[in-house]
């Protein structure tokens, strides 16, 4: 159980969903609640102060996991900050703890492709703040000059790189239901005693023509019941986030699935769950503002998205292809090469194999890039996946 301070906190924000369903007329749609429940100012999971990342937090990303993820991806993303120019910006979306941050830019460093600013996108001045305290206490002062955090994307044409892990599948996800041949959207609003409950109500036309259009992509209809998500807002958010990108490169990390599998027939109530203490359920109504809530992200949808606002498609393939591709076993040895201590060397090993391993993150995460101006294609040689989006 959530400790009594933590309780409280829940609970102050649940009311404030409460409010704003009862202000809302008695629901409010799923994506409203989910927006709440990770965002809202101060109470929400990633604006409050929770320990979110890492083994004392709710979950692990690959930068947390280790720093051979970042050297790879750095490895990957040079090609193309060099080739964006001397005033390259590498842009990270969503900074985590500030691990991808430390480990990327001593890579680039190292490999002589600095960016002239490595600039942060982070909504949660919690997690900025702390992104500041750990790149100022690890950096050394010419490196940590180069860090700046956003308030939003950058407006002005700029060239260079964008990257995002896992940031896609925190995106508010709208949710819809087909009942009688008809998409509903689902909302959430209150029973007798006050708690959460799932509703529907009609769709609107943005969120029903994206339902029909991915229904004709697939072998059969949705049958009668179907439930799922679908980031109707997507063509929109990824043109947004790179702003006035000119020349450069966007990858994406995350977990999910190309179309035709993510709407699988027996995926009947679709991709959401929470993430608490290292626990998944499926209940994401429990505790608001303590369990991050996240939906798989539709990689064919992503790479619509990205085409649509410009940009030549690059590749997509698995995770571990991905880093196989770009040096993970190279990141290895040289890693390997600067400990003499046989403990951290297996350590290092056992971090390999979490990344790349089915059962762990190689094949659950996937990998997408885009470019316009400059190529990242050469990141995408092993194992490309494009013939399945």
């Amino acid at each position: 159980m959530p400790s009594a301070d933590a309780q409280a906190h829940s609970a102050h924000l649940r009311e404030v969903i409460q409010e704003q369903i009862i202000a809302a007329g008695g629901r409010i749609p799923f994506w409203k609640f989910m927006e709440l429940a990770l965002y809202a100012p101060g109470l929400g999971y990633y604006s409050a102060g929770a320990h979110k990342f890492g083994p004392g937090g709710d979950f692990t990303t690959a930068p947390e996991r280790s720093p051979l993820f970042c050297a790879c991806v750095a490895d990957a993303l040079a090609p193309a900050l060099r080739q964006a120019g001397k005033g390259a910006v590498f842009m990270e979306v969503g900074g985590g703890s500030g691990a991808f941050a430390e480990a990327c830019l001593e890579k680039l460093q190292a490999d002589g492709v600095l960016p002239a600013r490595y600039a942060i996108l982070e909504p949660s001045a919690d997690l900025r703040q702390r992104q500041r305290e750990r790149l100022q206490a690890r950096l050394p002062a010419e490196l940590f000059a180069r860090v700046e955090w956003l308030d939003g994307p950058i407006a002005q044409p700029w060239d260079g790189v964008l990257f995002a892990n896992e940031v896609i599948d925190a995106l508010p996800a709208p949710r819809f239901a087909i009942r009688n041949g008809e998409v509903l959207e689902e909302c959430v609003t209150l029973d007798g005693e006050g708690r959460f409950v799932r509703s529907e109500q009609p769709a609107d036309a943005m969120l029903s023509a994206a339902v029909r259009r991915i229904e004709s992509q697939l072998p059969a209809p949705f049958a009668d019941g179907y439930r799922s998500e679908v980031l109707a807002q997507l063509p929109y958010w990824l043109p947004a986030v790179a702003g006035g990108l000119r020349n450069g490169a966007l990858l994406f990390i995350d977990y999910g699935y190309a179309r035709s599998e993510y709407y699988q027939p027996d995926r009947d109530d679709g991709t959401l769950r929470a993430f608490r203490q290292h626990h998944v359920t499926n209940d994401v109504f429990a505790w608001p503002g303590l369990q991050d809530i996240t939906a798989s992200v539709d990689f064919t949808a992503l790479a619509e998205a990205g085409v649509g606002a410009g940009f030549e498609f690059s590749g997509y393939c698995s995770q571990a292809s991905f880093l196989l591709g770009n040096r993970l076993q190279e990141n290895l040895a040289a890693a390997e090469a600067q400990t003499a201590d046989e403990v951290a060397r297996h350590n290092l090993r056992q971090q390999a194999k979490v990344l790349t391993l089915p059962s762990e993150m190689g094949e659950r995460f996937q990998a997408i890039g885009f470019q316009r101006g400059v190529e990242l294609d050469a990141a995408f040689l092993v194992g490309d996946l494009s013939h399945r989006l």
